[in-house]
C-alpha cells in the first residue's frame, strides 16, 4: 500500500518478562509465543540453538487419499503447570539479556510512547481476533530471531547438484513484541536463505534492514504506524494520525526515506536481487559467499521510481526485462512501468481508467500483453474511521474486471477492459497468448478465484480459493470461465522458464484452511478441456505439519529441449508437534511429489510469504 507502514508499540528495556496468561476463551489448548525480540541486543549474543515452541496438535487433513510423510517426531515433555484452567490459553514470552548499553530514550520520546501506550489500551486496543498479537503471533507465526549463517544436517536422502546456490524466502517477523493491535502482514520483513553448494547446506535468517527497521532498532521501540491494523474507527485513526505527526516533528524519522516494509517476496533483475513490499521501493540485498545475507540498500533506480512497488513483478525469461506497477488510494489508482534488462526503469504509464482503487497486488503478462485485475476488495477509508474496520474490505456493490494493455504500451489508449463478475484474486499463476484456426486472438489466464472475498484479510481460515482458467477471445471481446479444481489451493507456482508462455504444469499449496499450508499438489491445466479435477500428483506434509508457497526448480533450466516438469520442489516445512523446521526437496515428475532430500533446520523458520531460488552463477554475479 502507498499509505503508512507497519509498526509496533514501544517497548522499553527490560531484563525478564514474565509469563502472560491470555484470558480469551478458545477451543484450543495452550499456544506459545517464542523468540519474540523484547530489545535489541549484539549480534554476537543471538542464539543458534534452536528453542521449540509446544503448539497444539493441529488436526490432520480430511482428505484420506493423499500420501502422507509425517516429519520425524523426537520425544517431548511438557514443561507447563498443570494446574492451569482449561479455559485459559497461556501465552509464554521468552525473554533476553539486556545490551551492555541499552538505547538512551529522550524525554520526548518517553512523552510520546506513554501516550501510545494509552492510545493501545484505551482508545484503540486490539479488539479483532485478526489484529490480536495473541491470536496472531501464535505457534509457527510467532517470530524468531536472525540466525548467522549456520551448517545444517542433511537427515535424508541427497540433495540434487541443480540446487547449487540458494532458495530465500521472505515473511513477516516483528522486531519488538506488539502490545498494540497487530495484523499477520505488519510485521517487519525476514530473509531466510538456505545456501546449498556441493551436498551441504547452509541457513541464515536476517532482518531487510529497511529505513523503518533500522531508526526504530536504533530508537529501542516502534516509531512508524501499521497500515493494517494501525488504524481503526475515528477516534483511533486521529489520535495514531496525530502521533505520527507528533514523532515527525520531533524529528524520529523523515517520510521521505520510506516509511514501508520489505517482508513480502523476493525479485531478481538486473544482475541484482531484491526484497520487495508493496508500501516501499525495492531494497537491494545480496548472498556472501559465507551464506550471509546483508541488505544494501533502497532503490530508486536513479530518481526513476517513488513511492512504491508491487511485490509482484514478472521477469521475462527471455529478454530479461521485469514488468511492474504500483497502486494507491488516490488517481492514478494505478501505473504500469517496466525495467529493461540491465535493470534500467523505463517511463511510467498511468492507467486512468482504473474507476475505483483496487487492492492491486498482483498481475500477470504475456508475449503481447500485461493484465490486470481490478476486484471487489479495495481500499475503503469509511468503513476504517467510521466503523472501525480494516482499511482494505470488500464492496459487493463493486463489479470485477479484468484490464489488458500491449506490455510495450506507451500510453493507456489500447487499454481494454473486461467484466468477469465475482472474480477476486489475490495471486495470479501464469498467463499466454492463443490463436485458433479462425484467427481469434485469446488471452488465456489462470488464477486462484477468492470465494467469500470478504474475508480475506479479517478471516483468512474462511476464504476458499478455487483455481480457474479464464480465456479473453480479444476479437468478440467473450469471457469464458473453468474451474480446474475444487480444492481450497493458492500460492500456485510454475517452471520459472515459462512465465508469459503457454504451460500445462502448476504447483500449489493445499490451504487447510488458509493461512496454513498441509500440503502441495500439481495439476494439470490440459486436463480442464476433459472437464476434470486438474490435480495428478499431491503430497501432504503430515499430521500437525505445514508448508508454505512451493518453489520450482528446474533440472537443466539452459536446456530449451527439457521437459517442463523435469525439476523440483522446494519448500520450508515445520513441524508443530516438535517445533522443528526442514527444508524439503520432492521430486516434480514422480507421482506422488517423492522427497528426495529432507534438511534438519538449526533454527525455526516461521510461516511467511514468497520466495525464490538463485543459482550459483547468478550469485556470484550479486
Amino acid at each position: 500500500m502507498d499509505s503508512l507502514s507497519s509498526s509496533f508499540l514501544s517497548s522499553m528495556p527490560q531484563t525478564k518478562v514474565p509469563n502472560i496468561v491470555n484470558t480469551h476463551s478458545s477451543s484450543n489448548p495452550r499456544v506459545h509465543i517464542s523468540a519474540v525480540r523484547i530489545e535489541d541486543k549484539p549480534e554476537a549474543a543471538i542464539s543458534t540453538s534452536p528453542r521449540p515452541t509446544r503448539p497444539s496438535r493441529s488436526p490432520t487433513s480430511p482428505n484420506t487419499k493423499d500420501r502422507q510423510t509425517p516429519l520425524p517426531q523426537p520425544p517431548t515433555t511438557d514443561t507447563q503447570p498443570k494446574t492451569i484452567p482449561s479455559s485459559l490459553k497461556p501465552v509464554t514470552v521468552r525473554s533476553y539479556k539486556t545490551q551492555p548499553s541499552p538505547p538512551k530514550i529522550s524525554l520526548p520520546s518517553t512523552f510520546l510512547n506513554t501516550i501510545d501506550d494509552i492510545i493501545n489500551k484505551f482508545i484503540d486496543p486490539p479488539t479483532r481476533p485478526s489484529v490480536d498479537p495473541r491470536f496472531v503471533l501464535t505457534e509457527n507465526f510467532a517470530p524468531v530471531e536472525e540466525l548467522p549463517p549456520t551448517e545444517c544436517e542433511i537427515e535424508e536422502g541427497v540433495l540434487p547438484s541443480c540446487l547449487d546456490g540458494a532458495y530465500i524466502r521472505n515473511g513477516p517477523n516483528p522486531q519488538f513484541l506488539p502490545r498494540g493491535p497487530y495484523h499477520l502482514f505488519d510485521g517487519d520483513g525476514m530473509l531466510h536463505s538456505i545456501r546449498i553448494s556441493n551436498g551441504k547446506a547452509i541457513l541464515c535468517s536476517r532482518y531487510v534492514k529497511t529505513y523503518k527497521y533500522t531508526i526504530e532498532k536504533e530508537a529501542g521501540h516502534s516509531v512508524i504506524p501499521n497500515v493494517f491494523s494501525g488504524f481503526n474507527g475515528l477516534i483511533g485513526s486521529a489520535a495514531r494520525g496525530t502521533m505520527t505527526a507528533a514523532r515527525f516533528i520531533a524529528g524520529q524519522f523523515n517520510p521521505s526515506n520510506g516509511i514501508g516494509l520489505a517482508n513480502t517476496s523476493l525479485a531478481f533483475f538486473g544482475n541484482k536481487l531484491y526484497a520487495l513490499g508493496e508500501s516501499d521501493l525495492p531494497y537491494e540485498v545480496k548472498l556472501t559467499p559465507n551464506g550471509d545475507i546483508q541488505t544494501v540498500g533502497r532503490n530508486d533506480f536513479e530518481g526513476k521510481l517513488f513511492m512504491s512497488m508491487t511485490a509482484h513483478p514478472k521477469t521475462d525469461p527471455d529478454t530479461g526485462e521485469a514488468f511492474a506497477f504500483r497502486y494507491g488510494p488516490v488517481p492514478p489508482f494505478l501505473t504500469y512501468f517496466r525495467f529493461n534488462s540491465n535493470g534500467i526503469k523505463q517511463a511510467d504509464v498511468p492507467i486512468f481508467s482504473m474507476s475505483s482503487p483496487s487492492f492491486l497486488h498482483d498481475f500477470a503478462i504475456t508475449n503481447k500483453y500485461a493484465i490486470f485485475p481490478e476486484i471487489q476488495i479495495g481500499m475503503d477509508p469509511a468503513e476504517m474511521i467510521l466503523r472501525g474496520g480494516s482499511p482494505v474490505g470488500l464492496n459487493p456493490a463493486k463489479i470485477s474486471r479484468i484490464g489488458v494493455i500491449p506490455r510495450y504500451a506507451n500510453d493507456e489508449k489500447d487499454m481494454k477492459w473486461f467484466v468477469v463478475p465475482g472474480f477476486n484474486i489475490i495471486h495470479a499463476i501464469n498467463a499466454w497468448d492463443e490463436v485458433d484456426e479462425d484467427g481469434n486472438e485469446y488471452i488465456v489466464l489462470v488464477a486462484p478465484n477468492m470465494i467469500s472475498a470478504e474475508h480475506t484479510l479479517e478471516r483468512m481460515h474462511l476464504v476458499h480459493a478455487l483455481v480457474e482458467k479464464i480465456r479473453i477471445n480479444l476479437n468478440t471481446e467473450v469471457v469464458s470461465r473453468q474451474p480446474l479444481s475444487a480444492r481450497n489451493l493458492d500460492f500456485a507456482v510454475i517452471n520459472p522458464n515459462y512465465v508469459g508462455k503457454k504451460n500445462n504444469y502448476i504447483y500449489a499449496a493445499v490451504g487447510d484452511p488458509m493461512p496454513k499450508i498441509t500440503g502441495v499438489v500439481k495439476m494439470d491445466v490440459r486436463v480442464a478441456q476433459d472437464r476434470r479435477e486438474c490435480v495428478v500428483a499431491s503430497r501432504m506434509f503430515g499430521p500437525g505439519c505445514y508448508g508454505g508457497e512451493p518453489f520450482f526448480v528446474a533440472t537443466n533450466p539452459d536446456d530449451p529441449n527439457a521437459e517442463e516438469d523435469e525439476g523440483y520442489l522446494v519448500s520450508y516445512v515445520h513441524n508443530e508437534n516438535t517445533g522443528e523446521s526442514r527444508f524439503l526437496v520432492m521430486e516434480a515428475k514422480s507421482p506422488n511429489l517423492d522427497v528426495v532430500a529432507s534438511v534438519k533446520l538449526p533454527q525455526r523458520v516461521p510461516y511467511g510469504f514468497h520466495g525464490l531460488f538463485v543459482r550459483d552463477k547468478d550469485l556470484s554475479g550479486l
